[in-house]
């Protein structure tokens, strides 16, 4: 990729006896949001350590802005922002000084820190709370102040990890509505996240990762049109009338038994309703409702919880 800020060609990291990333294949375009999707253990961490050049890799290539991260650590790190999994904010200091302090650890000249601060305040709608500590603040409002912060250098490359974790449903759309404006000013990002709905409204293009190796890869719509159907029907039944998977099994493309539902997966699932009622089954309820990430996701990693 000739504008492709992130190459990596059989990227590996190793602890120890864990494979954490098992030799990857990463490209990443300029002004693009990529996604690596994974449950718990799958290297999307270890993978974004290595672009963050926080970790070195264990083997294969690997270059970010056009560099080593083994040699250009340090020039790589002055040009990327980098929001962690926990916010790190100096509980100390006040909102405003989060920034100005942040923006001084790159060289840069304290008018032009205190400008950017004040930009990055209204960007994070925290100036009513510049002047206050930073311990009192919600857990969204400090999630702001993180991401705010690692725009302090301007950055051509930002690494997101699980930018929206334990946050509410409102806090949440707030800060996809921050970044999508970051992605219309043309900043790059690269996210990790367990939600599906936050992968398909942000992302360009995702992987979904597991045991250290990417398993798909493409955009959402991509990914849901190659590995599930147009609609999936949820049926529900009494215990008593419940059928077996492989008796609706003919009239659909998959069926997946779950504890509490029967998941059909489908290119019509009106018509599959009406044929699951014409072979004489009678569920408690249904639902017609369109594939999604979340089908993909769990299809191509399994249900099985990992620790």
């Amino acid at each position: 990729m000739a504008d492709g800020l992130v190459q990596a060609r059989g990227l590996y990291k190793r602890f120890g006896a864990i494979e954490a990333v098992r030799g990857i294949d990463v490209d990443v375009a300029r002004g693009e949001v990529f996604g690596f999707l994974g449950p718990n253990g799958a290297g999307k961490s270890s993978a974004m350590r290595m672009i963050a050049c926080v970790s070195p890799r264990t083997g294969g290539e690997l270059q970010v802005l056009g560099m080593d991260p083994g040699r250009d650590g340090p020039r790589i790190r002055a040009r990327i922002g980098v929001v962690p999994q926990l916010d790190n904010l100096d509980a100390e200091l006040s909102v405003r000084q989060n920034l100005e302090i942040y923006g001084r650890y790159f060289g840069l000249p304290r008018a032009h820190v205190r400008e950017k601060a004040r930009e990055l305040l209204a960007f994070a709608q925290l100036t009513e709370r510049a002047d206050d500590p930073v311990e009192p603040l919600s857990g969204g409002m400090k999630r702001r102040l993180t991401i705010a912060r690692s725009l302090v250098n301007d950055p051509e490359l930002l690494l997101l990890d699980e930018p929206t974790t334990g946050l509410d449903p409102q806090a949440r759309h707030l800060l996809w509505e921050r970044l999508y404006r970051l992605k219309r000013e043309g900043v790059t990002q690269i996210i990790t996240t367990h939600y599906m709905d936050e992968a398909e409204q942000l992302c360009d293009r995702l992987v979904v990762m597991d045991h250290g190796v990417i398993v798909a890869e493409g955009s959402p719509a991509e990914l849901i049109e190659r590995h599930a159907t147009r609609e999936v029907l949820e049926l529900r039944f009494a215990p008593e009338a419940r059928p077996e998977p492989e008796v609706l099994a003919p009239l659909v493309e998959r069926v997946e038994s779950l504890p509490d539902r029967l998941l059909l997966y489908t290119a019509d699932g009106e018509r599959a309703q009406a044929e699951v009622a014409r072979a004489g089954h009678r569920p408690l309820s249904a639902l017609v409702r369109r594939s999604s990430l979340e089908d993909v996701f769990l299809s191509l990693t399994g249900r099985t919880l990992v620790d």
